[in-house]
Parts: C-alpha cells; structure tokens; sequence
C-alpha cells in the first residue's frame, strides 16, 4: 500500500536531517535533477536520493507516493523553470515561439531528465500553467476551439519531441556525440555524385545543419501554417457566382 502523502505544513514542522538539512518537495526534486544529471536514470533510486540528501529514503515517500511520482514532479519543474519570467506580449506568433523555445531549452539543458519525463503528463501546476497560455495564446488570436486544440496538440508534442530527440543525443557519451557529428564530414561528404548525386550536392550544407537542433525551423513552419490559417478566416468570403 503506498504512504499517504503529508501536507506541505506538517512536512515544514519535522526536525532537520543529521546534517541539518531540511527537507522539502523542492529540494528533494533538484537534488533528484543533480543526480540524473550525474549519473542518470538508472542511477535515480530512493536509496542513493536518500543517502544524497543524509535522509532515511523511507523519507522520501512523506513526499512522493512513489518514484514515478517524483519523476511526475521533476517533469513539471522542468516546465516551471521554462516559464518562469515569461509573460505574454499579446502578439501570438511571438509568444507561441518564446513559450516553444523556452520549453525545448529548459529540458534539453537537463538530457537525462528530459529522456524520462518528456513523454509524461504531469498534471501538475506548471504543466498545467503552460496549457493555459498557450490555448489562451491561440484562442485570443482568433482560432476556432476544434483549431485551437488541434494546434495546440501539434505545438505541444513538437516541441517536447524535439526536446527528446536533442535530449538523447546530448545524453550520449561524448565520444559517441563527436562521431555520429563527424559522420555528416567523414562518410556524407565524401559520397560520389555518380551514386548519390542529392546527397553529394547538399553536403556541405547537411555537414553545417544537421550538427545543430531543428526544432527552431520546425517551429517557425508551424507558427507559419497557423498565421496563414488566421489569414484565411480574416479574409472575406469570395463572391458567390
């Protein structure tokens, strides 16, 4: 049976650990991040997060229900610190592209959290903040509800499937990032026009291209297929024959 979780309130009231520390959600969850980063998912366990935080690991779970939980949690703090200091514009493709690259940039900057939360629904506050002003973004643009929510369903799985696709690569030892980036230069680029003439011809370009994130032209040709959409509903209706 899982431990029934403790307020907030009563968890503040509990004596400190023995090196003085007391614990909090928040703590628990950057210290979680510290060690994903460190030493990766495999490495995430209640016993090496209690040994990190000098806590009883059966600590932890006066917090989170269980690890899936805390990793539930640690998704949302990524989208918490996306957002923070962000406010809107009123200019929707503006804010729709700062809300989408500050979202990539948060997860990609933590590659072994983003590999195990990217696909989640947290369900929590920062999640559900970021939901919010992006229907509210799309909506105050103009766009019918059906339109709204099939843009936003677009806008929201680009932008965290790029954040995994980046995070994966970035998450590779080093050595194994260094080749597959020098494959565009060492074996693309030396291809012959007799046998791969498309490739041949693009090569220095791919060779420039594929070393850095699509996701900001991914972006920009959503953001565009929206504004022409907006175009056409503001267009008047053609004359009837």
């Amino acid at each position: 049976m899982p431990k029934p979780v403790v307020s907030e309130e009563k968890r503040r009231r509990r004596r400190p650990t023995k090196s003085g520390t007391v614990l909090s959600e928040q703590l628990i969850v950057d210290t979680a991040l510290r060690m994903l980063r460190e030493h990766g998912s495999a490495g995430l366990t209640a016993r090496r997060l209690g040994l990190a935080l000098d806590a009883d690991p059966s600590t932890l779970y006066r917090y989170f229900r269980g690890m899936d939980e805390l990793t539930l949690a640690i998704g949302d703090a990524l989208v918490g610190q996306a957002l923070r200091g962000w406010e809107p514009t009123g200019e929707w493709r503006a804010d729709l592209r700062a809300i989408g690259l500050r979202i990539h940039a948060a997860y990609v900057a933590h590659p072994q959290a983003a590999q195990l939360t990217a696909s989640r629904v947290t369900g929590r506050a920062n999640e559900l903040a970021a939901d919010e002003a992006v229907l509210d973004v799309l909506r105050t643009a103009g766009l019918p509800l059906p339109d709204t929510v099939r843009i936003y369903h677009a806008f929201i799985d680009q932008t965290l499937a790029f954040a995994a696709l980046d995070a994966a690569s970035l998450a590779l030892p080093s050595a194994a990032l260094r080749a597959d980036e020098a494959m565009w230069r060492s074996t693309y680029a030396r291809l012959p026009r007799t046998t791969h003439p498309r490739i041949a011809e693009a090569a220095p370009l791919l060779a420039t291209r594929m070393v850095d994130s699509a996701y900001p032209t991914a972006l920009e040709m959503l953001l565009d297929s929206v504004a022409l959409q907006l175009a056409n509903l503001a267009a008047p209706p053609s004359p009837s024959p």
